[in-house]
């Protein structure tokens, strides 16, 4: 008995042992234990920005402004911000419409090496200033090329493009992007790409991808919908996902869902979509203009906009706990006042929105919520469209809004000010918490 006895505490203090040398390999390396982010044994929660753009901002070659880049990072650094969302993969060809120009590939494997110094850069200012990066490798929208152009690299057939300056169809792109999942060969040269960045040896820190810890986690993709193609979706999820835990068991890896949208054609499941052991938390987006909830043209329909963001918020809680996950909502905005494009424009009901939205997920962290986390769409900065409202080309500044969406529509300035004051309260709650 004495035996036995000791052997089993000599079997708990080996465990002890190795739990805390992965914890010294892992450390500075943002982990998940069950609903709760940790970041050196203390939970880590965050309110965060959109700054997809930073990478082509970062590059010394074409549309890069590194300067701009910097003053970007201390002005949110300054106001608490420690936590972006960035893209990690874009493709070409550059002479394609509605495309964030330059792309990081613009054929398959051949990459743009400004970019990727641009990345490089960007990464290694975000760790002077204690920065997380979330790293999104894929776009099931057309505006960083995505899925839709490894379709179109392998079929050698031309993108359906939606509706935006004229003729298009929604539904046809979105079938089309989603036949992506089925595509071995259009598959095969995005896991090239996972390999390929997070094998890739940061010129500034000397240090791989897979082993920075100022990367947070990886994103599959950024609004990824199963349409009608969800058998090959979900086996695109795991098999994504399980591939990048096979080279990187660092990081944490998500998804980057919208959560069950407000469109059941979409073709997403948010249990079954991040139910996968190799899917570390849950992300939701929330769009009341774009989904019909808001009417810019009515200030009271913000009121009962809110009640459905509520809603929304809490129906995916309820998922995220029956999963043991944690949830962020990482894409929400709003436009200016009466929809105006202007940057000097009124931004009342913004204020109002995104003072109820940061309270909302405050509290519910604050008491136990799977819901720890939030990064609002999308910081413009010191940039300014050409034209307000405007469909951004070559050689314009890049703000929040992507190339295929009116430029100044949801976009934060640094002169929005009461818009960076509620930003910097919440950030102080958060970061405190």
């Amino acid at each position: 008995m004495k035996k036995i006895l000791l052997f089993l505490i000599l079997l708990l203090i080996g465990g002890f042992l190795v739990i805390k040398k992965n914890y010294k390999v892992n450390r500075n390396f943002v982990l998940v234990d069950g609903k709760r982010f940790f970041l050196n044994g203390k939970p880590y929660y965050f309110l965060g920005a959109n700054l997809w753009y930073g990478m082509n901002l970062g590059s010394k070659g074409e549309s890069g402004d590194r300067q701009r880049l910097v003053n970007e990072l201390d002005l949110l650094s300054n106001i608490g911000v420690k936590n972006l969302r960035v893209m990690a993969g874009s493709e070409g060809p550059d002479s394609e419409k509605w495309r964030i120009v330059p792309s990081l590939q613009s054929a398959p494997g051949k990459y743009n090496a400004d970019l990727l110094d641009g990345l490089d850069f960007l990464l290694y200012e975000m760790g002077k200033r204690d920065m997380k990066a979330i790293m999104c490798m894929n776009n099931f929208w057309h505006w960083s090329g995505g899925m839709a152009q490894y379709v179109s690299w392998e079929n050698k057939t031309t993108i359906p493009y939606p509706p935006i300056e004229g003729e298009g169809d929604w539904q046809k792109y979105q079938e089309y992007a989603s036949s992506f999942y089925s595509n071995k060969a259009a598959k095969k040269h995005y896991y090239n790409h996972i390999r390929f960045i997070m094998l890739r040896e940061n010129t500034y820190t000397g240090k791989l991808y897979r082993d920075d810890p100022t990367i947070m986690s990886w994103q599959l993709g950024n609004e990824p919908r199963g349409i009608n193609n969800r058998e090959d979706f979900l086996d695109w999820i795991k098999s994504s996902a399980r591939l990048i835990k096979e080279i990187d068991p660092n990081h944490l890896v998500t998804v980057g869902s919208e959560g069950s949208t407000a469109h059941p054609s979409s073709g997403n499941n948010f249990i079954k979509d991040h139910e996968s052991k190799y899917i570390d938390y849950t992300t939701i987006h929330i769009w009341i203009q774009n989904w019909g909830w808001f009417n810019p043209s009515n200030d009271q329909s913000l009121s009962t906009s809110i009640d459905k963001v509520k809603t929304y918020i809490y129906e995916h809680e309820k998922l995220a706990i029956k999963l043991n996950k944690p949830v962020v909502l990482e894409e929400f905005g709003i436009s200016r006042d009466y929809n105006d494009y202007s940057s000097n424009s009124p931004i009342t009901l913004r204020d109002s929105y995104f003072n109820e939205v940061f309270d909302i997920i405050f509290l519910k962290a604050k008491n136990g919520s799977p819901l720890v986390g939030s990064n609002f769409w999308a910081w413009g900065g010191f940039g300014r469209p050409r034209k307000p409202k405007s469909i951004w080309k070559k050689n314009d500044e890049f703000i929040g809004d992507p190339p295929h969406e009116f430029q100044g529509w949801y976009s934060i300035y640094n002169s929005d000010l009461s818009t960076i004051n509620i930003i910097k309260n919440f950030t102080s709650k958060f970061n405190n918490m």
